[in-house]
């Protein structure tokens, strides 16, 4: 398990500091407070932390100043910068300038803590180290000895450091966040920001802001500028997860961007120059995509001057037991079990499913193995279980989400699984594209709409429960 997250909290306000704290420290955060610009400069130079959270007005070296100086010095930190209404634009300078995003006052509380969680999560993804091929003490490590991994190591080694853009393939759960990762740590640009996006976890009309950033009044609810992924990205890396799922108009916006290496907010006339390195990520077969007009073959080749693709799991099965072996030591740590041993048998037995969710759903199935065995040695009777357990079931009509709650809190109390949240989240998803897709009459452009998603996501996700996804109909 990770350890809490390290937070120094830069204000002289003495209200705002308890209330912040309190907040921080009830969301399991570890909580560092200085009171003037200059100490807090001192601080975060000399102790590591996740994220640096400041004010603009402040003694001793005021907030503009210090995200300067702090970026020169750490710009891997993420810097939350806290502002007034009527210094906005220098919020928006401090942003430019290496901040990673800022909050205008009065803000709620959940809009601060959802912040928080961005920049801790881009924090680790930036300092948390990536090992190839051999676990040791990392939490992260792509792991595999098989001739199919070998070669892609000696892949990342060639290409990590050369200034060219790199198209990651391999289908869902394969670890293609990882080996972008890796590409980051070992290149010439480790020492600048690493910023990850998900292009089909955001809904298309958000994902150009999301990208580029906007003016105020660019749309409804754009009440201030924002500073886009790209921007932050400034002379780091972007990883685009997902390309896939990019809608046309977005894609050409993108296609200019990397031509051009500028950009322009949406709304906005000023044209910003950006110096990113872009990797990106799809499991989809983006020439069948080219040849449907889904994806434009100009942005295609301008991302895939390298391609590096990830075989299934089912196509390096000798891998399974190293996996299996480091998930083991991963959660025997989280769930305090020492030295958590597997019978033979029982790796024989995993080593013989045919895993289409690949590592990640391996990864999931190892965990839920080792709640079962509850510090035995894990037999193949311990694996049968976890695997009956690792769908959830399926909707029924005379059965609420309440009850599915009660029902998975019922058995996270008896220790037999650890992922309540994930499983209830699945199940609600399934009622709803269910429902979606019925409503819709089978119509899956229409159902997509109403979901905010776009049509490949549906049919994925109808595929994934089972849910037999019809032909469009014609509107």
């Amino acid at each position: 398990m990770n350890p809490p997250a390290k937070i120094l909290l830069v204000e002289d306000d003495a209200a705002i500091v308890a209330t912040l704290s309190r907040v921080l420290t009830n969301e399991n955060y570890e909580v560092v407070v200085e009171k003037r610009g200059d100490l807090g400069l001192m601080r975060a130079k000399e102790t590591v932390f996740d994220v640096v959270i400041t004010d603009l007005k402040l003694p001793g070296l005021d907030g503009l100043e210090l995200v300067r100086e702090l970026h020169k010095a750490r710009p891997r930190l993420p810097i939350l910068m806290m502002t007034a209404h009527g210094t906005t634009e220098t919020a928006i300078e401090a942003t430019q300038s290496g901040a990673y995003d800022y909050l205008v006052k009065p803000f709620e509380i959940p809009e601060l803590l959802g912040l928080v969680e961005q920049a801790v999560a881009a924090s680790r993804l930036m300092t948390e180290p990536v090992q190839l091929g051999e676990p040791g003490a990392a939490r992260e490590a792509i792991i595999g000895k098989s001739r199919a991994m070998q070669s892609l190591y000696k892949e990342i080694g060639r290409v990590a450091a050369k200034p060219v853009g790199v198209l990651i393939r391999g289908e869902t759960g394969t670890g293609k966040e990882l080996i972008a990762r890796a590409l980051y740590q070992h290149s010439d640009r480790a020492n600048a920001p690493f910023v990850a996006i998900n292009c089909a976890a955001i809904p298309e009309t958000l994902l150009e802001s999301e990208l580029f950033g906007h003016e105020r009044g660019a749309f409804t609810g754009a009440e201030s500028r924002r500073i886009g992924r790209f921007e932050q990205a400034d002379k780091g890396t972007i990883f685009l997860d997902e390309i896939g799922d990019m809608t046309p108009g977005t894609q050409v916006k993108l296609m200019r961007v990397l031509q051009e290496k500028c950009l322009q907010r949406l709304g906005g006339k000023e044209t910003i120059p950006v110096d990113v390195r872009v990797l990106a990520a799809t499991h989809r077969d983006l020439d069948a995509a080219i040849k449907q007009n889904l994806f434009r073959e100009d942005l295609y080749y301008r991302l895939s001057v390298v391609v590096l693709g990830l075989p299934p799991l089912r196509e390096r099965k000798e891998d399974i037991p190293d996996l299996v072996k480091f998930f083991l030591h991963k959660y025997g740590v989280e769930f305090n079990v020492e030295n958590p041993a597997i019978h033979p048998d029982a790796l024989e037995f995993l080593q013989a499913q045919s895993w289409p969710g690949n590592v990640r759903e391996l990864e999931n199935v190892t965990r839920k193995i080792l709640l079962f065995a509850q510090s035995y040695t894990i037999s193949v009777e311990h694996v049968r279980a976890a695997l009956a357990k690792i769908n959830p079931p399926a909707p029924t009509a005379n059965k609420s989400l309440d009850d599915y709650a009660d029902e998975l809190l019922t058995a996270a109390q008896r220790g037999e699984l650890a992922d309540a949240h994930a499983q209830l989240q699945t199940i609600s998803e399934r009622i709803l594209f269910n429902r979606a897709i019925e409503l819709a009459h089978g119509n899956q452009a229409k159902a997509a709409r109403w979901l905010g998603i776009s049509r490949l996501t549906l049919r994925e996700k109808l595929i994934q429960f089972g849910l037999h996804p019809k032909q469009d109909q014609i509107e």
